[in-house]
């Protein structure tokens, strides 16, 4: 099972693809200083396998590198920020 995740910022994008196939997308809109992670969603059939959190993981590990903040507006990144107290400083606001 080979895990693939990407960023797609012509789409506004981050993604995680299994085997080739779309499992898990991240949607965002970029505010100059700080990102806004607004909609995250999984292929139904392949929900509860954490791919939603590798994502979300991800696309954060890639905006700390960047230098800016991300502000969440979607529920699913709220969440895991709250379970994630060490991530708080990539957090905006």
């Amino acid at each position: 099972m080979a895990i693939e995740l990407a960023h797609e910022p012509d789409a506004r994008r981050y993604t995680l693809r299994r085997d080739g196939a779309l499992v898990s997308v991240l949607e965002y809109r970029d505010q100059g200083a700080s990102v806004v992670f607004h909609h995250t969603v999984t292929v139904p059939s392949e929900r509860g396998h954490g791919y939603a959190a590798q994502l979300v993981e991800f696309a954060v590990d890639d905006v700390e590198r960047s230098g800016r903040k991300i502000t969440p507006t979607c529920w699913y990144v709220a969440e895991w920020f709250d379970a994630h107290p060490e991530r708080a400083a990539s957090r905006a606001g």
